[in-house]
């Protein structure tokens, strides 16, 4: 059995819609003190109260409730906080900050920048920029990667023009969202062709057809966007400072671990500091990478927390019962001539409710996808179907919630509030228009 089939394999807790509760606690103090701030006129509004601040009340509520002692809720806690899929995401976190600390240090950001305003019209850098993620991502298989490898260059850009750095993070989210929904590759994909039982290649196909309208408006409306904009006249700057990036985007494309990935670029980037820098020591590369992590230690603190509380959530009935209300829904209409549009809208909002409790696609895929397949047999629902809408409308919450793991890396590189990229994250708002379009509609053909 893999890591992937081996995470959140327990037995499903009996329902309970109660252990929402703290998740709710949650966001209604993040969010709600966030928007009441920035109505008031504060400056960074959403900064003024610390998402890992703003949790611990939830996290409280959630270890109040169920029958266990207070150390087996304990323990059931820090498994969710030490899950696989958090632990990754941390790693990514630390590497990500390491390699964005060093590149900057050593002027890679500014040369890659410049290179690129020379080079691409001020008219397509928000376009070009979506293109590139999206490209990366469904070569890489993760989203986390393609962000930390493309959102330093997105901050950069904002610097030298007039354009939002919001949205130039949400064009950089949108198309890792897109290329990891897609790839073949992806801890998405391959959960949700397992739990529903279907080949990669239909579901990809199924997928492509429903995505790519949404990328095609997507790109659009950011080309449209970047024409208003001005950028600055480029600075001079060297090739060899550009290297790091062209060979972390090759490694990428080649398909090479993201961990693989990020340290060479950690690497190069002190290697080009080091023989072009007189004052760029051993030492001073070593403190950049520190710097690096340290500027990484709030999203990767929060993420550990939200996996914890995840895991709360979801022994104290809270899925369980979403599940079970979601199935109650489907069941309705599946003796209807509705049946079938009722249970793909019935798996949609699964995996997207799934998904905005627990903050991961992939996981969220897992713990959804037997209900889902429930639905879709009861339904006459075709497995690639509701394997593509699975991956589909949970990678669209994940771009979208302001505590995600790939919204929150792109909030860290760029020093931006995770709620503005959310907002600024337009792919991922389309993709669930067109997604709700393509139920609705009957499109494309399964056939």
């Amino acid at each position: 059995m893999s890591l992937l089939e081996k995470t959140h394999t327990t037995e499903a807790p009996q329902s309970n819609g109660i252990a929402l509760l703290p998740l709710l606690i949650f966001l209604v103090l993040f969010i709600g003190t966030g928007s009441v701030l920035m109505m008031s006129g504060v400056s960074m509004a959403f900064y003024q109260l610390s998402a890992t601040v703003a949790i611990i009340p939830g996290i409280i509520v959630a270890l109040w409730m169920g029958k266990e002692c207070l150390e087996e809720k304990i323990t059931i806690f820090l498994k969710g906080a030490g899950d696989i899929n958090i632990m990754t995401m941390c790693i990514i976190y630390l590497l990500a900050g390491g390699f964005a600390a060093v590149a900057k240090a050593v002027g890679g950001v500014d040369a890659t920048v410049n290179m690129g305003l020379s080079l691409v019209p001020a008219s397509l850098v928000l376009p070009g920029l979506f293109v590139i993620a999206a490209f990366v991502a469904t070569a890489m298989g993760t989203s986390m990667g393609t962000i930390a490898a493309i959102g330093p260059i997105a901050a950069g850009v904002a610097a030298h023009s007039d354009m939002s750095i919001a949205l130039l993070m949400g064009a950089v989210v949108g198309g890792a969202m897109f290329g990891d929904n897609l790839s073949m590759i992806s801890d998405t994909t391959i959960a949700a062709t397992r739990t529903q039982g279907c080949n990669m290649r239909d579901k990809f196909r199924m997928n492509l057809l429903i995505a790519l309208p949404a990328a095609i408006a997507t790109i659009a409306l950011y080309s449209i966007s970047g024409s208003t904009g001005s950028v600055a006249n480029p600075g001079d700057w060297q090739f060899v400072k550009v290297v790091p990036y062209l060979a972390i985007l090759g490694l990428a494309v080649a398909g090479v671990n993201v961990f693989i990935v990020l340290t060479s670029g950690i690497v190069l980037a002190g290697a080009v500091g080091l023989a072009t820098m007189s004052d760029y020591a051993l030492l001073t590369f070593s403190q950049d990478i520190y710097s690096g992590f340290v500027g990484m230690h709030e999203i990767l603190v929060l993420s550990i927390l939200v996996g914890g509380l995840g895991e709360l959530i979801r022994h104290n009935g809270g899925l369980t019962w979403l599940v079970n209300k979601i199935g109650d829904i489907a069941k309705r209409f599946s003796k209807t001539e509705e049946s079938k549009k009722a249970g793909e809208f019935s798996i949609a909002a699964l995996a997207a409710l799934a998904d905005g409790c627990i903050a991961n696609n992939t996981v969220a895929i897992i713990l959804s996808g037997g209900m889902a397949k429930e639905i879709a047999k009861r339904s006459g629902i075709s497995a690639k179907r509701s394997a593509s809408l699975l991956d589909i409308f949970s990678c669209v919450v994940q771009g979208l919630v302001p505590y995600a793991a790939q919204v929150l890396l792109a909030g860290s590189l760029a020093k931006v509030s995770p709620v503005d990229i959310a907002v600024s994250n337009w792919y991922c708002l389309i993709l669930a228009f067109t997604g709700a379009a393509a139920i609705y509609f009957g499109k494309p053909s399964e056939k």
